[in-house]
């Protein structure tokens, strides 16, 4: 191996270790070393967030079952991707301020604890058995990840000892610095992960011939390859659920969450979203690319057939092939990359781990009164003792990086999020309640992962029973919230105190929150119709210039060369459609606008699904083009009404036009789009004169 490639690598190690050392000393209370004093501006919260999220996982795992079986598996980016944003939105600040009026938690289980007045510790001591069960598994998986990439710099040296040493760099600096040293680091590694991230498929790219040679590749490889496809229906209705189930698992991510815990003002949080939503958008979708176009080198090179070929170390045989003896030094920057996504996880889950162990169950064994000082030092030999049980389950080095996660990520979302969510948005939910839906949860991934599901943590040991296919989270996290919900209905709600607590934490929220203004509103419905129209438009152009090659009807996103257009002229128009009907409708001032932005809010939703469902799949199509058709529609007629009451001339008159001209084409048949087409694009018209409309309307304050 080059000498400059080892040195790039062993130079970013040396980066880590100093800031591990240089917050040793500035870590001696518990707020401090498990929360950073809740002092860490927007920036590096959102990066060490999505950091911490996405692991070696990111780019051996998610490429190497897409480089498998096809798009299907995109699925799981995509909810993440969802999941991402609206844990940002509707758990971050919630949490920052309620963790803080409920005793000043520092833990998530000392946040579930204090939230509901729960005195005897139970609640913690569950919490900590969940937390120390599932990271346990999810730092081995790390491990793993951080084994194959030293395995690739330094194939001298067997797995076991690289595995290990890669373990021991981990411990040490979570031992040193704690959060703040993890997350000033995860800030470094998330950004080098991104750049990692967005290099290497645009070298794929061009390894293969350019984009459009590339991509006839892939689609050459679907045509030829049965478990290989291009067709995100295919894989059927129970993958797509688990897929996007994946987003779920944000509501209760302990490293996460405790994230959002840390940052110096909950107004921040705005800036902390959208840095972390853009992200994890470019860092999923570029991924994906590396599964796809990864596959097509492959098989360009022989690779798929030859014995010993691992699908999740495509980013690694990448990088040694292309940069590896050319520009060593690039590689050992992108090695260190891989090795940052590793990292980034692995300490925070330990350090989350070990604050289970000292904060909520030793401290409570010891007492309240307990040493600050020596808590921390316990933290961090319970850190040592953690990585060694996780070093023991990843001495396999045929591990799979994506079964070991599933089953992590399965159990924090499917125990710990439902009770987060109920109980910053419910009053009525009790510590009983909370308390038996974190023992279902936690047992529900379990017993479904053995029974019903995949099999993937016994499989090839004792029992693979297949049986439903459905990844665990979503029915456990559905399971959880009914078992919350009843029992606290059964059990007689919370105390006063806890009640009060909560209005606190209710009044702080409506003091902190502000309505979008008009502008805000505007920008995102332009957004919307530029997107639509200009995906449509541009899907149509050929060689001859601008033709439509068929209707909006069997226009989606499966279909030719043009299926990315349909894509962003659909769902990604259609999420932004429902966005803006949104918050159109939470800032109207009259029952008939208030109730036309929830009707376009759903038929945006609907246009969502004509996005991906052509016109192959001909009932589930049919109904949403003729959903989004009729509920936009009626939107349309209820804002006309609107702007006649209202007296908004302009608007009321540019509806009544448009209007006119959908039902002329519906009936006249000018340009070769269908009926529902016409009444489509007659939406997305009246949606850009309601953003207009947006500007003359009073500013509402910020």
């Amino acid at each position: 191996m080059d000498i400059l490639l080892i040195a790039a690598f062993v130079a970013y190690f040396i980066l880590v270790l100093g800031i591990g050392a240089y917050f040793y000393r500035r870590s001696t209370k518990m707020d401090e070393y498990f929360l950073a004093g809740r002092s860490l501006n927007p920036y590096v919260v959102a990066m060490s967030a999505q950091a911490s999220d996405m692991s070696g996982w990111l780019l051996m795992g998610l490429p190497g079952s897409i480089l498998a079986a096809g798009v299907g598996e995109i699925w799981i980016g995509i909810g993440l991707a969802i999941g991402t944003y609206f844990a940002w939105l509707v758990i971050a600040k919630r949490l920052r301020i309620y963790s803080e009026k409920a005793n000043n938690s520092i833990t998530l289980s000392e946040y579930i604890s204090n939230r509901f007045g729960e005195q005897k510790g139970i609640i913690r001591l569950v919490c900590g058995i969940i937390i120390l069960v599932f990271f346990t598994v999810y730092v081995a998986s790390a491990f793993v990840a951080g084994g194959k990439v030293l395995g690739a710099i330094f194939p001298d040296f067997d797995y076991t000892v690289l595995m290990i040493a890669g373990a021991i760099i981990v411990v040490i600096y979570t031992f040193l610095g704690g959060f703040k040293a993890v997350c000033w680091t995860d800030f470094f590694q998330g950004l080098l992960m991104l750049v990692a991230v967005v290099i290497v498929p645009l070298a794929v790219m061009g390894e293969l011939g350019g984009a459009e040679a590339a991509w006839d590749a892939v689609e050459n490889i679907a045509a030829a390859t049965s478990d290989f496809n291009l067709d995100l229906i295919s894989c059927g209705w129970i993958a797509i659920a688990g897929g996007l189930a994946w987003g779920l698992g944000y509501m209760g991510m302990p490293h996460i969450l405790v994230r959002y815990m840390s940052i110096r003002d909950a107004k921040e949080i705005k800036i902390s979203r959208r840095v972390a939503t853009t992200w994890v958008v470019i860092a999923l979708a570029c991924a994906c690319l590396i599964g796809l176009l990864g596959r097509a080198w492959v098989e360009s090179n022989g690779m798929i057939s030859e014995a010993g070929f691992d699908k999740e170390m495509i980013f690694i045989y990448l990088v040694n092939d292309l940069w590896a003896v050319g520009v060593p030094v690039l590689a050992g920057v992108l090695f260190a990359a891989l090795m940052a996504a590793v990292m980034s996880t692995a300490d925070s889950q330990l350090l989350v781990a070990s604050s289970a162990v000292s904060n909520d169950i030793y401290k409570r064994f010891k007492g309240e009164d307990y040493p600050e000082e020596k808590l921390v030092w316990v933290s961090r030999i319970v850190v040592i003792v953690i990585a060694i049980i996780a070093a023991v389950i990843a001495l396999d080095p045929k591990s799979s990086i994506m079964d070991l996660v599933s089953f992590a990520w399965a159990g924090f979302g499917a125990s710990f999020g439902p009770v987060v969510l109920l109980s910053l948005f419910w009053k009525k939910v009790n510590g009983k309640g909370a308390l038996a839906g974190l023992i279902v949860g936690f047992a529900s991934v379990i017993l479904w992962n053995v029974f019903l599901g995949y099999g993937s943590i016994i499989s090839g040991h004792l029992l693979d029973t297949p049986v439903t296919g459905l990844y665990e989270l979503l029915p456990a996290f559905i399971i959880s919230a009914i078992v919350i919900i009843v029992v606290s209905l059964l059990t007689g709600g919370p105390s006063k105190e806890v009640e009060d607590t909560f209005d606190a934490f209710a009044a702080e929220m409506k003091e902190t929150s502000a309505p979008k203004s008009r502008r805000y509103i505007f920008g995102i419905g332009l957004l919307a119709v530029i997107l639509f129209f200009g995906g449509i438009l541009a899907s149509g152009l050929g060689a001859e210039g601008w033709t439509f090659e068929s209707t909006l009807d069997q226009l989606g996103l499966i279909g030719g060369t043009t299926s990315v257009l349909y894509f962003i002229g659909f769902f990604v128009a259609g999420f932004f459609v429902a966005v803006f009907s949104a918050l159109a409708s939470k800032n109207a001032t009259s029952c008939l606008a208030r109730t036309a932005g929830i009707l376009a809010a759903i038929a945006g939703i609907c246009l969502m699904g004509v996005g991906f469902i052509d016109a192959g799949y001909a009932d589930p199509h049919d109904i949403l083009v003729k959903a989004t058709g009729i509920l936009g529609l009626i939107s349309a007629v209820l804002l006309l009404a609107d702007g006649i009451k209202q007296k908004h001339i302009f608007s009321a008159g540019a509806m009544f036009i448009v209007l006119l001209a959908m039902f002329a084409q519906v009936y006249g048949g000018i340009i070769p789009v269908s009926d529902n087409g016409a009444i489509i694009f007659a939406l997305m018209t009246c949606v850009l004169i309601q953003a207009i409309r947006q500007l003359a309307l009073p500013a509402v304050k910020e």
